[in-house]
């Protein structure tokens, strides 16, 4: 028998629809993302870390479980929201069914709900927190969702001990630091002869210069990129040694706050496979990958940083670059997975960044 399940919004509103996955009452930031594919993906994203995540697209398990496709080691998010969940899926890469494997991983999900309702809720009233219970509540649990904050997110996804990745013949040595990367990532440094070694987020500017690396990668990760000081201020300090660096998204933020730059908050976010980012050198429109509630003030950047990129729906900050180091970064994901590779070229540039420096040195 179906089991009823109620999400409530910090506004208010209750949604009502039933429950799979796993059985137990969250509070979570409620996001919403657009992309028609990936939901593995989605699921396995650190970046999702203590949200409540609803997909616009209406079919949700038709693929099953693909632990090839996964993003990461397990699911950082508090709740998963479909409109319909395929309880049938049909895939020769099939090794399981969504229902099992959120019930494994200790992930609540709700089905059966007006996704489409929801996710207009959001864009106009904003992100807000939201509540998975089974119990249908009355008004005061609203009151209670308003003093929940995702705090210490990028400690809880990171890496707790350095690994090293090496392929076949490499060429260039890469140090990844950790804020809850995309297994995409390392796959395409490797991809294109890069030795990585992944660190965790705690690392020091002196411990990774010591490493005598040819580039720095900074990864993906959740929550508001000025919770992170620390991190900030060994950035600030690495960046003074010249090291070739590239930033992807929270590490785009947080390369630019280490310059003196600041963040915002969006009002509900950039999440999806479908985001248009303007390139400003040429006026070409990239179709990218995001995941961010929050984006870099262009009008803070210093003297020494410029946009490279901007959101083509609403110019917001989507990449920047550095003019008196190799440094530069972009809030997409151009590893992106599933979703658009256009703008994959960045890794290239990169490579050639890295080499161009060695060369020079």
């Amino acid at each position: 028998m179906e089991k009823r399940a109620y999400l409530i919004l910090e506004n208010g509103d209750v949604y009502e629809g039933y429950s799979f996955g796993a059985e137990k009452e969250v509070v979570g930031e409620l996001v919403f993302t657009t992309a028609m594919t990936g939901y593995l993906e989605t699921l396995t994203d650190p970046s999702y870390y203590g949200q409540i995540v609803c997909q616009t697209f209406p079919l949700i398990g038709n693929y099953g479980v693909i632990p090839a496709d996964f993003e990461s080691g397990k699911p950082a998010l508090r709740a998963y929201i479909v409109r319909e969940w395929c309880q049938q899926p049909s895939n020769f890469r099939c090794e399981g069914q969504l229902d099992a494997f959120l019930k494994e991983e200790g992930v609540p999900g709700l089905y059966g709900i007006d996704t489409r309702r929801l996710t207009k809720t959001v864009r106009e009233y904003g992100v807000m927190n939201a509540k998975l219970t089974y119990e249908k509540p009355d008004a005061s649990v609203a009151e209670e969702l308003k003093s929940y904050k995702i705090t210490g997110a990028v400690q809880a996804v990171t890496v707790k001990e350095p690994a090293v990745h090496t392929p076949e013949n490499p060429t260039l040595k890469v140090v990844l630091m950790d804020f809850g990367a995309k297994r995409r990532i390392r796959r395409n440094l490797m991809k294109l002869g890069c030795h990585v070694t992944i660190v965790p987020a705690s690392t020091s500017a002196e411990e990774i210069i010591a490493m005598k690396p040819d580039g720095i990668m900074l990864s993906n990760g959740p929550g508001d990129p000025a919770d992170n000081p620390e991190i900030i201020e060994q950035l600030r300090i690495l960046c003074e040694a010249k090291i070739p660096t590239f930033g992807i998204c929270l590490g785009h933020q947080l390369l630019a706050l280490s310059q003196g730059a600041k963040t915002k908050k969006l009002k509900y976010g950039h999440r999806g496979a479908n985001q248009p980012a303007t390139d400003l050198e040429t006026g070409r429109v990239y179709v990218t990958s995001q995941n961010h509630g929050y984006a870099v003030v262009s009008e803070s950047l210093p003297e020494n940083a410029k946009v490279s990129f901007i959101n083509a729906n609403d110019g917001t900050c989507e990449g920047i670059s550095y003019t008196d180091k190799p440094m530069f970064s972009v809030q997409f994901h151009p590893e992106a997975c599933g979703g658009p590779l256009d703008t994959s070229f960045l890794f290239d540039k990169f490579i050639s960044l890295m080499q161009e420096v060695k060369n020079n040195a």
